[in-house]
């Protein structure tokens, strides 16, 4: 008699916490993918296909020797958190250490004009790094923000050979401090994700367009490239833009002035 009041009891209870936890939110379940699938608007609604972020950079507004974008990108997803292992001397590091965006020089072979600007994760329409991923880990959401799933990335790095652009990282080490927001391991493979912990919060800028626009620079423009309202597109269809490696046909969310 005792035994049959404790089975509904323990079945009561067993639905209570299945209730709570997920009343309380899937991160808890499964932390860091509920950044894969949010929305500003509603968790449970996930990312729209009506939208399609983008970020157009004006080149000829990029400052040679200004790093505020990168500084601003390594700040806001603690890259900046992870330490030089002991021993390791700087070529190695410069090597090894994530770079999620960096400053790159380009010079026109006939003119020999030269062109500042900052690369990172193109964002591309067709992916190269989730076409060669095996397990789903590189896969691109329905706004077009491109992403990796460090809990089922395997470190193959097949991403980062398949990168036209030499976008991604691999993370050597074990990383003792990180932010919440942006969750990262040893032996994973990472890249730009445009802020997206800051888009699926309602935030309408990236940490490197803020970054830039406080320096005076303004190099920098973020948004919804489906909206033709949206500032973005506006200054789109004012400015003459293009795509790095156009010829590759990946129809990249990053456009670039005066390339």
């Amino acid at each position: 008699m005792t035994g049959n009041n404790k089975q509904p009891k323990e079945i009561q209870r067993r639905e209570f916490i299945s209730k709570t936890i997920l009343a309380a939110g899937t991160a808890l379940a499964a932390p860091g993918i509920l950044l894969t699938v949010a929305n500003a608007k509603s968790e449970s609604e996930g990312a729209s296909s009506n939208v399609r972020w983008g970020m157009l950079v004006d080149s000829n507004k990029c400052v040679e020797n200004c790093t505020a974008c990168v500084d601003a990108c390594n700040e806001e997803n603690g890259i900046n958190l992870l330490q030089r292992p002991s021993g390791q001397d700087d070529g190695m590091w410069n090597a090894q250490r994530p770079q999620w965006i960096r400053k790159v020089k380009l010079q026109d072979r006939q003119t020999g004009e030269i062109t500042n600007l900052p690369l990172m994760c193109q964002h591309c329409e067709s992916p190269p790094c989730v076409d060669v991923c095996p397990t789903g880990a590189s896969f691109k959401r329905a706004d077009g923000i491109v992403m990796v799933d460090r809990h089922i990335c395997i470190g193959c790095r097949y991403c980062m050979m398949a990168c036209p652009y030499k976008a991604r990282s691999f993370l050597h080490q074990n990383v003792a401090e990180q932010r919440v927001h942006t969750p990262r391991g040893k032996g994973c493979v990472e890249s730009c994700n445009l802020c997206v912990h800051r888009i699926d919060a309602g935030a309408t800028t990236t940490a490197c367009q803020d970054a830039c626009n406080k320096d005076g620079h303004q190099a920098i423009l973020f948004g919804d490239l489906k909206d033709p309202d949206s500032e973005l597109s506006q200054m789109l269809r004012q400015k003459s833009s293009g795509q790095i490696r156009a010829d590759l046909e990946l129809n990249t969310g990053v456009r670039y002035t005066s390339l």
